[in-house]
């Protein structure tokens, strides 16, 4: 099976929910979690403008653990009290954070990212994991950018629990 996955909206909305159409039309019947993660960060990067980081970091029970992803190598692990990462999971709610470098116990995997959008995953009421946006533009994530990744992930977070 092949995939041609081409995004033509400019408006950020728009963008999402053809990035969400995309991912629900990749996962459909794959009952593997962690194939449907890597599908899933490597339709983001190529939807989504602007990121240096794309991908998921999975719940183990304990921490978060890295998933598949899009960029640069990254943090491995991250306790559920450091970071935008372990917010976003301790809370189960998104972070959206214009400038890391401002946000207390801020990560710092890559030194080039700063701004960050990270989505838990939630799937029958258990947190699966979280989507990891980072991009070298402060600022880089709107209003109109959480309510779409929050929309996708929403959409497809049974695919992704493994």
């Amino acid at each position: 099976m092949s995939f041609a996955l081409a995004f033509s909206a400019t408006d950020p909305a728009e963008r999402w929910a053809e990035a969400g159409d995309a991912a629900a039309a990749l996962v459909a019947g794959e009952p593997d979690g962690i194939a449907n993660m890597a599908n899933v960060a490597a339709l983001i990067w190529q939807a989504i403008p602007d990121l240096n980081w794309a991908g998921f970091y999975r719940f183990d029970g304990a921490e978060l653990v890295l998933g598949p992803f899009q960029g640069k190598a990254a943090c491995i692990r991250i306790p559920l009290d450091k970071g935008v990462c372990g917010a976003a999971a301790r809370l189960r709610a998104t972070q959206r954070v214009d400038d890391v470098h401002a946000f207390p116990g801020h990560i710092a995997c890559d030194a080039d990212s700063r701004s960050e959008l990270v989505v838990p995953v939630i799937a029958q009421d258990r947190l699966v994991g979280v989507l990891d946006l980072d991009s070298p533009i402060p600022d880089r994530f709107t209003a109109a950018d959480q309510a779409g990744a929050e929309a996708l992930v929403a959409r497809i977070a049974g695919a992704l629990a493994v």
